[in-house]
């Protein structure tokens, strides 16, 4: 992951660092008696759907024009995190800063979810947009759905059904995803990043990017000159027939090559690592981003921004 996200911090440094941008611990409406908080408002999102009236959700990182590798928890971030009684967070060196907090405050009541940890995934893993991979949130939804159940026993049928309610609402997504790899399996794309990697291997697409330069545009170290060529040339060749970007960091390297798509007329899809709020929930923000995927494949109609 970038550095600045990888390096462990002091409790003190957490306490007097800056939200970076905008981006800062939201609560989504809710006035439940159980403190939630997701360390991705994606996560967030999922707590408050299967906890529904009787969780009170804080989403850490929703600022869809911050780099989250990036992030830096300040204080009030600090207070929020030790005062959850349930944590969900990515892993896989995503959010590290959560970890640290929650090492600073321990709480033995304290419930976190570790969707690495959940999927048995090791810290090697290369990819860490776990919530691209259809399957996961499920997972995790059952998993809130247990916690919120030891913590407010009287309440786990109700968890348990909500649980249930999100799996089955999955279902447009998945059949998006099925319906575009029965149709347009094999599509060459390029991407900047594996933002959406785990979408775009469910859906048959055939990413061109070597990954050694997707990894290096991700963890913000120059990619090789052979990369860079080889990249240039699923344009300038018209290799690819879609570029998927990282919407949410771009720097001159990675516009280039937006430019040189556009100039050979190959369409541009913009992906999310943050939840695009407000008008999305999961299931709608997953679903956009294969509609926007099909329509450059069918039409060559460019999505930069959902």
């Amino acid at each position: 992951m970038r550095k600045p996200l990888a390096a462990v911090l002091a409790l003190g440094a957490v306490l007097a660092a800056s939200a970076c941008s905008s981006a800062a611990a939201t609560s989504s409406p809710g006035s439940g008696g159980i403190a939630a908080v997701g360390a991705e408002n994606e996560y967030a999102d999922v707590i408050g759907q299967v906890g529904g009236k009787y969780v009170s959700v804080s989403a850490i990182m929703s600022n869809p024009n911050t780099d989250p590798h990036t992030f830096e928890a300040s204080a009030s971030v600090a207070r929020v995190v030790s005062a959850a009684q349930l944590v969900v967070q990515n892993g896989v060196g995503y959010d590290t800063f959560m970890n640290t907090i929650e090492n600073a405050a321990p709480s033995s009541s304290r419930e976190v979810i570790v969707v690495q940890h959940l999927l048995g995934l090791p810290d090697a893993t290369p990819n860490p947009h776990l919530w691209y991979r259809p399957g996961v949130m499920t997972a995790v939804a059952n998993a809130i759905a247990a916690d919120l159940a030891a913590i407010a026993p009287a309440h786990a049928s109700y968890f348990k059904e909500n649980a249930a309610a999100f799996a089955r609402s999955l279902a447009p997504w998945t059949e998006a995803i099925a319906a575009f790899k029965a149709k347009y399996g094999g599509t060459p794309v390029a991407t900047t990043e594996p933002v959406a990697d785990y979408m775009l291997q469910a859906a048959g697409a055939d990413n061109l990017t070597p990954f050694a330069f997707q990894a290096d545009i991700m963890n913000g170290t120059d990619p090789s000159a052979q990369d860079v060529a080889a990249e240039r040339s699923l344009f300038t060749q018209r290799k690819a027939k879609v570029l998927v970007y990282n919407q949410q960091v771009t720097d001159s390297l990675t516009e280039s090559f937006i430019t040189l798509a556009r100039a050979n007329g190959i369409p541009v899809v913009g992906v999310y690592e943050t939840m695009p709020v407000p008008g999305y929930d999961y299931q709608s923000w997953m679903l956009a981003e294969v509609q926007a995927l099909e329509k450059a494949v069918a039409s060559k109609t460019s999505t930069e921004r959902l």
